[in-house]
């Protein structure tokens, strides 16, 4: 199977132009192709797994990816699926995201000389003269066009800011240099981005041509997966420091049934024929795949080790053996109030709920047990003496915390 088949037989297209001639590229090996990558935290997220999975297959197929990492448009802020405006960041707190980006992206893809480039659009959108870029652009877009856009639709009742409303312009401007100055001649990205993505295809024909080949491509579930990146409440980080290779390895292991087979098929590389035997998996046997699901993807994170070491502790905590292999999460003395921590501080400091109230209904809901004892009271503590030698805090039968007086 050639790879354009293979991305369409895993579920990862959505739309495309010019079908025939993207899939004639892509399985020749010869697209040059960008992703962008907006640096609003100083962490890529389980959400940008698809993006990245993606880049990596087709440079496998012989393909050129481009990350591109949005120094500039970060300025401005996508409005694609939000009900109100990003948080604005500074130049220095963007150019620091931006360094922990390129390191992340280094486990999936390969960069160097002829192979995958890292670009920050920064490098062209700050210089741009805005008078200067109205006259050359400006004339190439609708406005009426952009407000039927769905990412502008949805914010316009509770309002849309003039800075979002360029966010378009910007994302089109870059696909537009690519293609003139680095041959990128695809783009990729979500569905949810469809409207942006088609502004660039038709501002490249608008200044140089209808004979210029730019292609664009959406991922099918990519909005899904921005959402797939959270668990109650919080982020699932790459970056280890902010989610650890057991809590990540967890998050992949507690995925509900009905989505596990589209993750594997969709995020990792195992083959198709392997894939569909396990998509006969029924009932208990699902649990497996799980496994495999979260072995696979904590494995191209974190590494093969980290990954084991994951496995083997939820193993042993899931048959009621010893929990040691769980990492532990430090109480300070600071954390104690006469001795002893309230059960729901420890919730959320495992990051178990997102907040007092959800740990509250879930202890009052008698989902909560402290070293297997169910506790319905949300006043209870736990002591001193019981955090030196270490608790584990469970809420339902899939989160999970240990706790050590540190």
């Amino acid at each position: 199977m050639k790879i354009y088949e293979e991305l369409v037989a895993r579920g990862l297209i959505a739309q495309v132009t010019n079908e025939e001639e993207i899939r004639t590229m892509i399985n020749e090996g010869k697209a040059t192709f960008y992703i962008g990558f907006d640096c609003t935290a100083d962490s890529l997220t389980a959400g940008h797994f698809m993006a990245l999975t993606l880049m990596k297959r087709l440079q496998m197929a012989g393909n050129k990816p481009i990350a591109l990492i949005g120094g500039g448009t970060t300025m401005i802020g996508d409005p694609s699926g939000r009900t109100d405006m990003r948080k604005m960041l500074t130049k220095e707190d963007i150019a620091h995201n931006a360094d922990c980006f390129k390191k992340q992206m280094e486990r999936f893809i390969e960069f160097g000389e002829g192979k995958a480039m890292m670009i920050n659009n920064a490098d062209w959108l700050l210089n741009l003269n805005y008078v200067e870029l109205l006259r050359d652009v400006g004339p190439c877009f609708s406005v009426n066009n952009m407000l039927r856009a769905e990412c502008y639709k949805q914010r316009m009742e509770k309002g849309l800011s003039f800075l979002e409303f360029n966010y378009m312009i910007m994302q089109s401007y870059d696909f537009y240099y690519l293609f003139k100055n680095y041959g990128c001649n695809m783009q990729f990205g979500g569905d949810d981005q469809w409207s942006n993505m088609l502004g660039g295809t038709e501002l490249i024909r608008k200044k140089l041509g209808k004979d210029a080949h730019a292609m664009t491509i959406t991922l099918l579930t990519d909005s899904n997966g921005k959402k797939m990146g959270k668990t109650a409440g919080n982020a699932v980080w790459l970056d280890p420091n902010k989610t650890s290779p057991y809590d990540f390895y967890q998050y992949w292991r507690n995925v509900d049934d009905a989505d596990v087979m589209k993750c594997i098929r969709m995020l990792t590389f195992l083959p198709l024929d392997v894939i569909d035997e396990m998509d006969k998996y029924e009932g208990a046997k699902l649990n497996e795949a799980k496994e495999v699901l979260a072995f696979e993807l904590t494995k191209m994170v974190h590494g093969e080790a980290e990954a084991q070491k994951a496995k083997d502790a939820a193993r042993a905590l899931f048959a009621g053996g010893s929990s040691d292999l769980t990492p532990a999460i430090t109480v300070s003395e600071a954390d104690l109030v006469e001795g002893a921590i309230d059960v729901n501080a420890l919730l959320t400091l495992g990051k178990l709920v997102p907040s007092r109230s959800e740990g509250r209904r879930a202890i009052e809901q008698g989902g909560v047990t402290v070293d297997d004892v169910k506790i319905t009271d949300v006043k209870a503590k736990v002591a001193k003496e019981a955090l030196e030698k270490g608790v584990l805090v469970k809420r339902g039968k899939k989160s999970f915390a240990k706790f050590i007086l540190g």
